[in-house]
């Protein structure tokens, strides 16, 4: 049931994309340089957060080219989960660089600097799931509508690209497909609860 729930949501969400991308963004990802001029470093920490970031950096292009060169088949929500699992590599190396308060700080800048999956993320689903008391099944129904709302947004892309007034149209159409597969997945106390969880939830652009 729950497979062919997937397949209805992920049909409902997601529209056919014929644009392709004029050209990419010059320069992707996050200005690590910035947030040298945020902190002071030691000239040894300087060194190593050089080296790690410059690692990752690597590792995050050798990604996209490597999506890249699928084409006109480009999984950019394979390339968004790749490039989340190096970022929490990133910072598990960085923690034995930097004391408690830099590391803080270098989290908040990642955090504000780093282009997101768009989704609601791990921790947001944990306190939908604990704080609006849902079942096994109603869980795994919010998780398919989640899935599809993310693939819809991101196969999207070519369209929207470059233009942040036409993907915020298109969040919000997606948004709300999301929230209504969501809606008809749970009892109303539960949908209510979820509402309000999510209440603040918007898309934040894209760069």
């Amino acid at each position: 049931m729950i497979n062919n729930y997937i397949k209805i949501c992920a049909f409902a969400l997601i529209s056919a994309v014929a644009v392709s991308c004029s050209k990419e963004n010059k320069k992707r990802g996050v200005d690590y340089a910035q947030f040298k001029t945020e902190v002071t470093l030691t000239p040894e920490q300087a060194k190593s957060y050089d080296e790690i970031t410059a690692k990752y950096q690597k590792l995050q292009e050798e990604n996209f080219q490597a999506a890249k060169s699928q084409g006109g088949n480009m999984d950019r929500v394979a390339l968004g989960i790749k490039n989340e699992e190096l970022r929490n590599h990133q910072a598990e190396e960085m923690s034995k660089v930097l004391n408690a308060d830099q590391m803080q700080k270098f989290n908040a800048f990642i955090d504000k600097s780093a282009r997101k999956r768009p989704r609601y993320d791990n921790a947001l689903l944990e306190r939908i799931k604990t704080e609006a008391s849902l079942t096994d099944e109603e869980f795994a129904m919010v998780n398919a509508a989640n899935d599809a709302f993310e693939k819809a947004f991101s196969d999207a892309h070519d369209v929207y690209h470059g233009n942040n007034d036409l993907a915020q149209e298109y969040w919000n159409k997606f948004d709300a497909q999301r929230k209504e597969a969501i809606k008809k997945s749970l009892t109303p106390e539960h949908y209510a609860k979820f509402e309000e969880i999510v209440k603040d939830i918007q898309f934040k652009g894209r760069k």
